[in-house]
């Protein structure tokens, strides 16, 4: 059997072997999010940056610039990282340059997989039956906060190793401990992750809709995945 495990932070993907694998990259509060939003939206490729001013720079190749530190908009840049910001085809057909505090950071330290996709609730069924289609274990990477664990990217790696276990078998504690977290407390995703660190940090920027968003499940039928360079949606 196939099998799946978690790295919590990108300060400890150093511990596992990438190589053969797919890496699903989670940052849901909010930088997954937004990229699932955006290219469900109409935005044809997202490009991702570690570093604001590379990121910046790519408003002269006439790509559209987000970045965000802190959970705030970083300065000079049209767009934070926000996913309801992109509904009803705002941005239709541009391309998305894109840096923030964490979840691009995590892309980048996934490089050395087989396949790189991004994972949010909001796409989650299409995520699993993708992988479902692959005969290749998986390792969720969640962005955490500046190096730390946090809970919500760690329940949707719940989420994810609950709904492949006929196909995928948890290879390590914490796969196994965060699928039980998901089966106990998954049908009340608001209410729980209300307690968690990053939600207090976003409430406390009055973005309710963005979280209402990034909890939301199914919202769309793509994949968001890697390839030479930029992510592109695949319509499932």
């Amino acid at each position: 059997m196939r099998k799946v495990e978690i790295c919590f932070s990108p300060e400890l993907i150093h511990l596992h072997s990438l190589e053969g694998k797919i890496v699903v990259v989670v940052d849901i509060f909010r930088a997954t999010s937004t990229m699932i939003s955006a290219l469900a939206n109409g935005i044809t490729e997202i490009r991702t940056f570690a570093d604001l001013e590379e990121c910046r720079a790519m408003k002269q190749e006439g790509f559209l610039i987000a970045g965000e530190r802190n959970g705030l908009k970083a300065p000079g840049f049209e767009m934070g990282n926000s996913p309801v910001a992109y509904l009803n085809e705002a941005y239709i057909g541009r391309k998305l340059a894109m840096t923030t505090t964490n979840g691009t950071l995590a892309i980048s330290k996934s490089a050395k997989a087989d396949e790189i996709l991004i994972g949010a609730f909001p796409n989650l069924s299409s995520t699993i039956q993708y992988l479902q289609s692959k005969h290749q274990d998986v390792l969720i990477h969640c962005a955490g906060w500046k190096g730390m664990f946090n809970l919500e990217d760690a329940l949707y790696a719940g989420a994810l190793v609950k709904s492949l276990e006929s196909s995928h078998e948890a290879s390590e504690d914490g796969a196994l401990a965060m699928k039980a977290l998901f089966e106990k407390e998954g049908h009340n995703l608001k209410g729980f992750l209300s307690q968690a660190s990053h939600a207090k940090r976003l409430q406390n920027h009055n973005i309710e809709s963005d979280i209402d968003f990034c909890l939301t499940l199914d919202l769309f039928s793509i994949i968001g995945k890697l390839e030479g360079g930029s992510l592109f949606a695949i319509e499932l």
